[in-house]
């Protein structure tokens, strides 16, 4: 049996092709590894059922001005009243909630034209900017840490035409069943990102384990919401979150209205 004896050059070669091939497979592992974890991590989405917020089951918001429906002039004034609740106070905290992001500002109106993004409101009058055509408004009480007061005498509706456009078609109802999205909203950082409120507003409808109910779909997770309170998602990682809230009926089929299947994204920082 003939023995080649290779040159000195060539077995140290040899060794360090050897050992950046096994330090390539290492890595490859470990970044395997990480995207395992990382997707695992991602996947770990929950939602608690956020519990003993002050009820304010006696507060109410109701509409001074504007009276009438119809207007010539883009700017709109609103005027609000309210009954046992004060703007710009903060609400008192528990452990939980004193987590959850908060408004220096304090306690405030959510205002909502045609199922946007609200605007917060610490003060009862102020004055709105609309485009030309018709407009569906919701509002009511909002906690400091934006949970919405729910009875039935913390909200309004009102829907308006601006100018002279014809109206427009829409399936806007507030006399039927309707889900408003509230929270969460905008970007989080900081501590902020661990808890995050799910919150919602609902007309004319109850949830129920056997009647309607929420579909909430978060990063792919989905979760069936059979009784309306505020709910705190949790297990998040940084970046882009997007939210879906859907209202279904008892036989899983979804309740017809335009603000009852909604997308919002959130950034956590």
């Amino acid at each position: 049996m003939n023995y080649r004896i290779l040159p000195l050059y060539a077995v140290v070669a040899l060794l360090s092709f050897s050992s950046c091939k096994n330090q390539e497979n290492n890595e490859e592992e470990e970044n395997k590894t990480e995207k395992s974890v990382r997707d695992t991590e991602s996947q770990n989405i929950n939602i608690e059922p956020l519990k003993e917020s002050p009820a304010y089951q006696d507060s109410g918001l109701s509409l001074i001005i504007p009276e009438n429906n119809q207007f010539t002039k883009n700017t709109v004034e609103f005027k609000f009243n309210v009954d046992n609740y004060e703007l710009g106070a903060q609400t008192t905290k528990n452990e939980i909630t004193s987590r959850l992001a908060n408004s220096d500002k304090g306690q405030h109106i959510h205002f909502i034209v045609d199922n946007e993004p609200y605007s917060a409101h610490y003060e009862t009058e102020f004055s709105k900017d609309f485009s030309e055509g018709t407009h569906h408004i919701v509002a009511f009480l909002s906690r400091s840490y934006h949970e919405s007061v729910k009875n039935d005498q913390s909200f309004i509706t009102k829907t308006i035409k601006i100018g002279s456009s014809p109206d427009e078609r829409s399936n806007v109802d507030f006399k039927k069943p309707t889900l408003i999205y509230s929270r969460p909203k905008g970007e989080y950082s900081g501590k902020d990102i661990e808890n995050l409120l799910l919150d919602f507003f609902l007309l004319n409808t109850t949830l129920s384990e056997n009647g309607n109910y929420v579909k909430a779909t978060i990063n792919g997770e989905t979760f069936k919401i059979t009784k309306w309170q505020p709910y705190i998602i949790k297990g998040l990682s940084k970046g882009q979150i997007d939210i879906r809230l859907q209202l279904f009926d008892n036989n899983d089929q979804p309740i017809k209205g335009e603000y009852n299947d909604v997308t919002r994204s959130v950034l956590l920082k």
